[in-house]
């Protein structure tokens, strides 16, 4: 009997130990220790080189060094509802409902650039404003002072009572090379020290109208895809070395957010601008006295230059720099000081970095030669308002019979010759009136349009439409240079090109 008892204990023992073997080997029912989990791959599918690895640690580097530098502007603004409905993307108020708070709250970014304070920012972040708080890197927050700011170039410094802050290098925005990779480092929807990288997608951005309702505005923006969103306007645009290159200001955008481009000021311009508000607490700037535009394919053409390059002066300010030197109506800036000059905004920036005083050499081309004139820089007075005397309409005003049209059906122009009254309203003693534009013909593509007076071509003074005939007759194969009103009194050159 003991020995069934015996044997049958055994078969039970021997049943349940061979069972708890299945149960952890064969159906995975018991849990393993934790140290014999293995989750993953053994290594990596790629080993970085040392070059690879190295690239990488610059962006670490670049984001763990500045950051500090990098502060977080909160501003209570008076704003109305106009401001609102054309705010800056970059800068965005909080709409709470009707009726139309007076004052609202929003907020930006800004670059520590001295020790003991000094801020760098936009002046769209601290526009009209009534509170301005700065939040450091280290969490402290406190509240700071408008310096000064300026509109022109969308920028302003603002102040903290603080010491040994951690300061950001500025760098030399004239040297960076479009392909080059940079980091945009701010305070975007509120989100405290973000960084994003990109590269530079483009130099000297301009005719953005980001400066719509400054007449002498100055955009020669820093064009980069690294993600900038709203908050990011005021922070800084580094590159690999830590060094900001630019202060970030706007985007392009549909929605109010970052769909591809951001563009920010070249930090040269910054640094020029910062100076000099703190030394004034405004802005001196100087001025060449000069109304200036692109110059095209077909205007250098008809000016016998090799290439397309400069820009030409369509008019001398009464009174500025410009009108008291040998400088004309017609020339070509090529270069300013020793910055060669392919665009507007490239001269406009120059000089934006330049206080009333300073003496700029240009390299003007005219009349097939390269000659240099010094220009000593004006300050610019307030603008006057000018209120044109109207003409009174004469009793017995007959067009005459001048009103003979010519069309130039291979440029598509229509021109007609003017009445005594056009004169007197155009305030001109000849030329002839364009009184049809073909579209998207050759004057079409040149920014001719209806209603302008040819005044000049090919240098020479035009009377009658047989006048520009000839003229275009005997430019065929080449291009006509044109000198051309609007009924502001304001001229334009114009290169157009003539087909055989």
């Amino acid at each position: 009997m003991k020995t069934k008892k015996f044997f049958g204990v055994a078969a039970l023992l021997t049943i349940g130990v061979l069972f708890s073997a299945i149960m952890v080997s064969g159906f995975g029912w018991a849990h393993p220790n934790m140290s014999d989990i293995k989750l993953g791959a053994s290594k990596p599918p790629v080993n970085l080189n040392a070059d690879a690895s190295a690239f990488n640690q610059a962006f670490v580097e670049v984001a763990e060094k500045v950051t500090p530098s990098i502060v977080q502007i909160t501003v209570v603004a008076k704003v109305d509802e106009k401001d609102i409905q054309g705010q800056n993307p970059f800068f965005q108020f909080h709409d709470f409902g009707m009726p139309m708070p007076k004052e609202q709250e929003g907020s930006g970014s800004g670059i520590i650039i001295s020790e003991d304070g000094y801020i760098l920012t936009n002046n769209h972040v601290v526009e009209n404003a009534t509170k301005v708080t700065v939040g450091l890197h280290d969490k402290r927050s406190i509240e700071a002072k408008v310096i000064g700011t300026d509109p022109l170039t969308d920028l302003a410094v603002i102040k903290i009572n603080a010491k040994d802050l951690n300061v950001a290098y500025l760098g030399n925005s004239d040297q960076l090379k479009v392909g080059q990779w940079v980091m945009a480092i701010g305070n975007p929807l509120a989100l405290s020290s973000t960084v994003t990288a990109g590269i530079v997608s483009a130099l000297n951005r301009g005719r953005l109208g980001l400066l719509k309702d400054q007449a002498y505005g100055v955009e020669n923006f820093i064009q980069t895809d690294a993600a900038i969103n709203p908050g990011n306007s005021g922070g800084a645009l580094v590159d690999l070395s830590g060094a900001v290159i630019g202060v970030n200001s706007a985007i392009a955008t549909k929605t109010g957010t970052y769909i591809g481009y951001g563009f920010a000021i070249p930090i040269n311009m910054a640094k020029s601008v910062a100076q000099d508000l703190i030394a004034h607490g405004k802005i001196s700037r100087g001025y060449i006295g000069v109304q200036i535009r692109e110059v095209d394919e077909s205007l250098a053409l008809s000016l016998g230059m090799d290439k397309p390059t400069g820009v030409i002066i369509q008019k001398i300010v009464e009174g500025g720099s410009a009108s008291k030197e040998d400088v004309k109506e017609g020339d070509i800036i090529l270069k300013i000081d020793n910055l060669l000059i392919d665009q507007p905004n490239q001269l406009q920036s120059y000089v934006a970095g330049k206080s009333a005083g300073a003496k700029i050499t240009l390299t003007i081309f005219r009349d097939g030669k390269n000659i240099e004139r010094i220009v000593t820089l004006k300050p610019r007075e307030e603008d006057k308002i000018e209120v044109a005397e109207s003409v009174p309409k004469k009793e017995n005003d007959v067009d005459e019979a001048i009103s003979k049209e010519v069309s130039f059906d291979a440029i598509g122009l229509t021109v007609k010759n003017l009445t005594t009254k056009e004169k007197d309203d155009y305030k001109v003693t000849s030329g002839v009136m364009i009184s049809n534009v073909k579209d998207y013909g050759a004057a079409f593509n040149q920014g001719l349009d209806k209603d302008l007076v040819i005044t000049k071509a090919d240098k020479k003074e035009i009377k009658s439409v047989s006048d520009l005939k000839k003229i275009i007759e005997s430019k065929k194969g080449s291009a006509v240079f044109l000198v051309v009103n609007d009924k502001k009194g304001n001229s334009s050159f114009i290169g157009l090109k003539i087909p055989e």
